[in-house]
């Protein structure tokens, strides 16, 4: 095979590789966006999820350019780690120049998409996570607590970008089940990555806020943040407020279970040593959560 025949499949395999760098498996946290829509029984109006497939392409294109800066500051740490090494930027497989420019060119898509065709409410919020994002690749995510914060923050940012693209009804019920909920899939990031490094119990995490040891620490918190989201919504069930959007909110119970079995698996499995990516990506590649989810959508469905 001569040089020139080489040329093409070098170019595809960059072109791959440019594309693993902007971590699209990690673009299904941003289906958050439609959330809200679902609660507020709009899935099947065109104009409302019109918006909403707006926020998730700008906030696709938002989370790919921190990911990016992510990759470019932890370098030589990725380097070091037994699968981080093999991401594009710390294999060598793309260069950081072209990161680096890759960087302002997704903000600005984002950007423009959403002044062009979304409220301006959700621009703010954009501009929010793309400050907080920024803010822990730069030095936050070293914190420790505060990192887990940040995280479970940034996931109800989603949620709340969502309502203020779509211009749905917003419940501060959902906003406190969503900070239990993802706060315990932050700890389970957080308990995945301690769990995956070998050494002394007392030996510091590269470029986190933890030790070793933490690890239990860890599992104890997020599992008792995780219960407390489905203490968060059997209360809505027993409030006023459920009676708006369900003619039977008794069912509604069902779900309480469904949530319960769910929480506890992503736990034992992270405990199994099973989980090794966001716990959120973890999830649309397990089938139990698929069987989970479905109870749960037919549920809801049978409380209307």
């Amino acid at each position: 095979m001569t040089t020139a025949d080489l040329a093409p499949q070098r170019t595809r395999w960059r072109a791959l590789a440019i594309i693993q760098a902007l971590r699209p498996h990690q673009w299904v946290k941003n289906l958050l966006v439609f959330v809200p829509v679902v609660l507020d029984h709009k899935l099947f109006n065109a104009a409302v999820m019109t918006k909403a497939a707006m926020a998730f392409v700008a906030f696709c294109c938002a989370a790919s350019s921190a990911y990016i800066l992510n990759d470019l500051l932890d370098l030589e740490a990725d380097r070091r780690h037994p699968r981080k090494r093999l991401r594009p930027f710390a294999s060598g497989a793309v260069s950081p120049a072209i990161g680096l420019a890759l960087v302002p060119a997704l903000l600005g898509i984002a950007g423009a998409l959403s002044w062009s065709s979304l409220p301006v409410r959700f621009l703010e919020l954009l501009t929010l996570y793309v400050v907080l994002t920024t803010a822990y690749s730069l030095y936050l995510k070293r914190v420790a607590v505060v990192d887990v914060l940040l995280l479970a923050g940034l996931y109800t940012l989603r949620v709340l970008a969502g309502v203020s693209a779509a211009h749905v009804r917003f419940s501060t019920w959902l906003l406190a089940f969503s900070m239990f909920l993802f706060l315990s899939l932050a700890f389970l990031k957080r308990y995945t990555e301690v769990s995956t490094m070998d050494g002394d119990p007392g030996e510091q995490v590269r470029r986190r806020g933890y030790l070793r040891g933490d690890r239990e620490w860890l599992g104890s918190m997020g599992g008792a943040s995780g219960y407390l989201s489905v203490l968060v919504f059997a209360l809505y069930i027993s409030s006023e407020q459920v009676v708006a959007l369900y003619g039977r909110p008794l069912i509604l119970w069902l779900a309480c279970p469904l949530l319960l079995y769910w929480i506890g698996r992503m736990w034992l499995l992270a405990h199994r040593g099973r989980i090794h990516d966001d716990p959120i990506v973890a999830t649309v590649r397990d089938p139990m959560s698929y069987v989970a989810g479905a109870l749960l959508a037919l549920v809801l469905y049978m409380a209307l």
